[in-house]
């Protein structure tokens, strides 16, 4: 089965930077940007975050949690957060189950070299816990700018 918008976002529960337990459950009735990253403090990460890192003002302002997902350790997330300044939640999936729910987790190929690994992929998710927008390829650098024009357009059509 392969997700698509409208559906029911998969629920969850992982634990965040400082491993206390997340639900996606929690956020009913409010957008959620959860995004999928292969790894804390890498370039094309680094860059991801601070997109949203550098947007936060105007997703806050939009009433949008932003949630990111790695197979990184909740320490490793506390790491990057405080070097960044990142003022959202980073959750833990070590295991890729949640990335792997998501569709975002599989075959990678990089120099020439074939492994598994968490996919760079967003999901927006409406108040109702329904797929709003799904992105299966995103460029670090732009993506929060794009997620946040295309959360005015669904927020606004949202009934």
């Amino acid at each position: 089965m392969v997700l698509d918008v409208g559906d029911s976002a998969p629920d969850f529960t992982l634990p965040n930077q400082d491993e206390a337990p997340i639900s996606l459950a929690s956020f009913q009735g409010q957008w959620v940007v959860l995004y999928f990253y292969p790894r804390d403090n890498t370039p094309g990460c680094t860059k991801e975050a601070c997109g949203f890192r550098d947007c936060n003002s105007d997703y806050q302002a939009r009433n949008v949690q932003i949630l990111g997902i790695s197979p990184d350790t909740a320490k490793s997330h506390q790491k990057f957060i405080e070097k960044q300044t990142l003022p959202f939640t980073l959750l833990s999936d070590p295991d890729s189950e949640v990335a792997r729910a998501y569709e975002s987790y599989g075959l990678k190929k990089f120099m020439g070299k074939e492994y598994d690994g968490v996919y760079r992929q967003t999901f927006i998710i409406d108040p109702q816990g329904q797929l709003a927008k799904i992105y299966r390829k995103v460029k670090p650098a732009e993506h929060a700018e794009q997620v946040l024009q295309d959360l005015e357009t669904l927020q606004s059509n949202f009934q």
